[in-house]
């Protein structure tokens, strides 16, 4: 009997190792921004159960003024996972705390450039010699802003790109004239538009077809540590994915009062954003390609880094 019990005990230890239900953490988890759509599975997943399924009891969400707050909470330990861009990931290679562990999101499909809906700039050659409001210096909306500006034949500073923070601060300086643009969530874009405070420009996905918006960060001790946490998680979020391609009607509900936003405007960026979603988390080589030349290009890296400098594929695809 006694050795019975000892076996038990062994196999349910395995079990809570391995991602089964015996597993309780808490975790914090901090997105780029509080506004963006497209960091709504961590919000979807828990109403949906997900989280709690994959053994995660608690679940902290934590909203940041652009990419560089979400490293720096990285290295303090103030959060285990973090939500940003791709181009955040050349952080990784200069000694940042994070790795990326999967890419969720393609083509920025999800964000655009817009201007107040009033403005004589209306179409993008009237950007050239403007300024356009952007999180934080090195974040994937500054990247955009580069890469636009480029390929309209104006170099890098045919836009000038100031950082001015979260969506509060970026309004304010765009109707104090400070900048004439700015590089928006397309969901902020959207509900705007409503009220005839901002008109879209352009969305970024004509841009860069090939990309990775979004990816998953995590601590590289928590790596180290805890892969089975890791994969737990990895996997928790592609299943909420895929439970929101399967339940528009609740996804659209629960982002609705999450982002404090009219239902029928979150249906219109469900429609155009969903098809972003990665379904496993693999990172496509020819997005890597373009974002390691992009890290030289913004003078963020001297070389073109390896890829494991910047992510890990051992957690994608996801189970």
């Amino acid at each position: 009997m006694k050795r019975f019990l000892g076996v038990a005990a062994a196999m349910a230890a395995m079990i809570g190792f391995s991602g089964g239900a015996a597993v309780a953490d808490s975790i914090s988890v901090g997105k780029a921004v509080p506004f963006a759509w497209t960091f709504i599975p961590v919000d979807i997943g828990l109403e949906a159960g997900i989280w709690k399924k994959h053994g995660f009891d608690e679940v902290k969400i934590v909203g940041f003024a652009g990419e560089a707050k979400v490293q720096q909470a990285l290295l303090s330990k103030d959060i285990d996972y973090g939500l940003a861009s791709g181009p955040g990931m050349a952080f990784n290679a200069k000694g940042g705390a994070g790795l990326g562990v999967a890419a969720f999101y393609g083509a920025p499909r999800n964000l655009a450039a817009a201007t107040l809906y009033d403005s004589k700039i209306t179409k993008i050659a009237d950007l050239k010699g403007k300024k356009l409001g952007v999180t934080t210096a090195g974040s994937l909306t500054d990247w955009l802003t580069q890469r636009l500006s480029q390929s309209q034949g104006w170099g890098t500073t045919g836009i000038t790109a100031v950082a001015l923070g979260g969506l509060d601060t970026s309004l304010a300086g765009l109707k104090t004239a400070q900048v004439d643009g700015l590089v928006l969530a397309t969901e902020v874009t959207y509900a705007m538009e409503e009220k005839k405070e901002l008109k879209e420009l352009y969305n970024f996905s004509k841009l860069v077809p090939d990309f990775i918006t979004h990816v998953i960060f995590a601590r590289k001790d928590l790596i180290a540590s805890n892969p089975a946490q890791v994969q737990r998680f990895v996997n928790a979020f592609f299943e909420t994915v895929a439970w929101m391609r399967a339940n528009k009607a609740k996804s659209v509900e629960i982002s609705s009062r999450v982002l404090k936003t009219d239902a029928h405007v979150m249906a219109r960026v469900y429609d155009e954003e969903m098809p972003g979603f990665s379904k496993d988390g693999q990172f496509d080589a020819k997005a890597v390609a373009l974002l390691g030349e992009s890290y030289i290009g913004m003078g963020l890296l001297d070389k073109k880094p390896k890829d494991d400098e910047l992510f890990t594929t051992k957690f994608v695809p996801a189970k």
